[in-house]
């Protein structure tokens, strides 16, 4: 049940740009929240990578069902470290390697991190993808483009807010191909 085209909603659904593949939380199965959650205001922008490598063959939906039900019980990372459970997917919107965009976490609230560093008043965006060896697709390229200034203007978030989870904490996150294109999605906040 994804939809394609201007998604607003209510003041809870910030637009989704013309032409981005949208997949709701109902489409891909979501279930509600475990625990309970931190309200926020997002007044910075911060992208992230998966730190998985891109998944041509298993759809959207199937990735944040998975991404879920890891999110929200204890588990282990790939360092070994522990990671307790999470009321909900940590990131507000995902970007797929075919360049849908699935809502995670409602925006209104503060997502979650394995990092040393506070997410409240930070809208989170993770690409799919190990971005210090793949490289953005060309329809996640596309969705970056069409969705970062689209959330940047409705939250009314300047261009020095938007950042890479690095700029936060002590990560490779995400990634050194995502990180080198965060001038250029700036410059496409200033011009919209």
């Amino acid at each position: 049940m994804a939809a394609l085209g201007c998604h607003s909603g209510s003041d809870f659904a910030p637009p989704i740009p013309d032409g981005v593949r949208y997949v709701p939380r109902a489409a891909w199965g979501a279930h509600a929240p475990v625990l309970p959650m931190i309200r926020q205001v997002p007044t910075r922008l911060t992208i992230h990578h998966t730190g998985t490598r891109q998944n041509f063959r298993r759809t959207i939906e199937a990735k944040m069902a998975g991404l879920q039900a890891f999110s929200q019980r204890d588990d282990s990372l790939d360092t070994g470290k522990k990671k307790p459970a999470w009321a909900d997917v940590p990131y507000h919107y995902y970007i797929a390697v075919d360049g849908s965009v699935a809502a995670g976490r409602e925006w209104r609230y503060a997502g979650d991190t394995n990092t040393e560093y506070d997410p409240a008043g930070h809208l989170l965006v993770v690409v799919e993808g190990s971005f210090d060896t793949d490289t953005l697709t060309s329809a996640q390229r596309r969705a970056l483009d069409a969705l970062v200034p689209a959330l940047a203007r409705h939250f009314h978030i300047e261009p020095a807010r938007l950042a890479g989870h690095r700029d936060f904490a002590k990560t490779d996150c995400p990634g050194r191909n995502v990180y080198a294109e965060l001038p250029r999605l700036r410059e496409l906040i200033r011009e919209n």
